[in-house]
């Protein structure tokens, strides 16, 4: 069976849906908006591409769920280590990684949009 392959438009902010990945109570001003644009899902929602965007937030993660590996569009994010006290702030152009298992505070100073590619 041959791979299906995908263009995509060059604007990541058509079709965008609203989503609810983010609790609310984690919002940390009165904007809650929060977007997502899929590209690929596999059968098995095992392994997801696509575009996602939240108003700032925080969320204190004692496990990350999936393996995701992500590029910053615009905004910023700040993930910590709450353990060692590290933390890298990401922005437009930056591209980084999060392992399934991570424990981290992921922090949205600015509204995020970034590109993800999940593999549970």
């Amino acid at each position: 069976m041959k791979p299906d392959f995908y263009k995509y438009n060059a604007n990541p902010a058509e079709g965008m849906e609203p989503s609810d990945f983010t609790s609310p109570e984690d919002f940390t001003t009165g904007d809650k908006t929060e977007l997502n644009r899929f590209f690929y899902t596999s059968d098995d929602e095992s392994v997801l591409a696509g575009v996602w965007q939240s108003a700032p937030c925080r969320e204190e993660i004692e496990s990350y769920s999936v393996n995701e590996m992500m590029t910053v569009i615009s905004g910023s994010v700040t993930v910590s280590d709450p353990d060692s006290g590290r933390s890298e702030t990401y922005t437009a152009g930056d591209s980084f990684f999060i392992a399934k298992g991570t424990k981290c505070i992921w922090e949205i100073t600015e509204t995020l949009r970034k590109f993800y590619f999940i593999a549970e």
